[in-house]
């Protein structure tokens, strides 16, 4: 008698509408907003990963001469002794022209080949070490340097690129730091919403429980009535937030940056978005009985 009293459809005590009212649509813009920030960590991350396994090995070398023909004899002579050194992978004198293209956006054409020009670019060398490059490494490099281009300046690439994925990591603590905050704004809103129910359904709550109904039974019919509304509430927040990554994959990839195209997302981060809907309809579900088993322990 008692379960038909929660699941009877003409007989239900405790009304158990399905999305309807404000909560689903509360969790929709939870879910839309936790995979949004979810997607733009790992993004941030694939990105971190990619960029500093290309270049942890890296190390730039600047011919830093301001005499155009000097400048070139040392960079040449610098190719010769760089090349032999056993702790190099490979390298690269970087072209004229791809130094002009680099500088053209800041500089206007010509500076580069311009002859007598006051901004003299000076020659690059992109060295791959077999190695993340160390002090010694580059201490090695600058003394192998110094009796063929005493104007070279060694950098390591990741030295200098360390700012920037310092500012990387910070932006993905800050998302991190917002799914959890989502996830704890979703539980307090459950939280509400289920106290609310019970406060309105109290007499009802009470004749079942004189009618032998037991708190678990009761607890049982808001979970379910919760879990609905988390599960259609989740699964339109999933589809906006889908919408929304890729329009802006879409507009970041037409940067063309080397660090926007690290950043794309892999399979295994799809499957973590699809989990977010999941997850936040367990997270609702167990958080309504939870409330609702501790309200009755004080009703009664």
């Amino acid at each position: 008698m008692i379960r038909r009293l929660f699941t009877g459809n003409k007989s239900e005590l405790i009304p158990q509408t399905r999305m309807s009212g404000p909560m689903p649509w509360v969790i929709a813009i939870m879910v839309a907003m936790t995979a949004i920030a979810l997607a733009a960590g790992l993004a941030l991350g694939n990105a971190i990963s990619a960029a500093r396994a290309e270049i942890e090995g890296g190390v730039t070398i600047q011919i830093l001469e301001p005499r155009a023909d000097v400048r070139e004899a040392e960079a040449r002579r610098a190719v010769r002794a760089i090349k032999v050194m056993p702790d190099v992978a490979g390298l690269r004198l970087v072209p004229q022209a791809e130094l002009d293209a680099l500088i053209e956006p800041w500089l206007g054409t010509g500076i580069g080949t311009a002859t007598g020009s006051a901004i003299p670019v000076p020659a690059l060398i992109d060295v791959r070490l077999k190695s993340p490059a160390t002090p010694k490494q580059l201490a090695a490099i600058e003394q192998t340097l110094k009796p063929v281009a005493p104007s070279a300046r060694v950098d390591a690439q990741s030295n200098w690129l360390k700012p920037v994925f310092d500012a990387m990591v910070s932006l993905q603590v800050l998302s991190i730091a917002l799914v959890v905050l989502l996830a704890l704004a979703l539980t307090a809103a459950v939280l509400l919403a289920a106290r609310t129910a019970l406060g309105t359904n109290r007499d009802t709550i009470e004749i079942v429980h004189l009618l032998g109904g037991t708190d678990a039974q009761v607890a049982r019919v808001f979970q379910r009535s919760i879990g609905y509304d988390a599960a259609g509430g989740g699964t339109v927040g999933l589809a906006l937030a889908l919408a929304v990554i890729l329009v802006l994959a879409r507009r970041f990839a037409g940067l063309g940056a080397g660090l926007v195209d690290n950043g794309a997302l892999i399979w295994s981060d799809w499957l973590l978005l699809a989990l977010v809907p999941i997850l936040a309809t367990l997270l609702a579900m167990v958080t309504a009985r939870l409330t609702v088993l501790h309200a009755l322990r004080k009703m009664l």
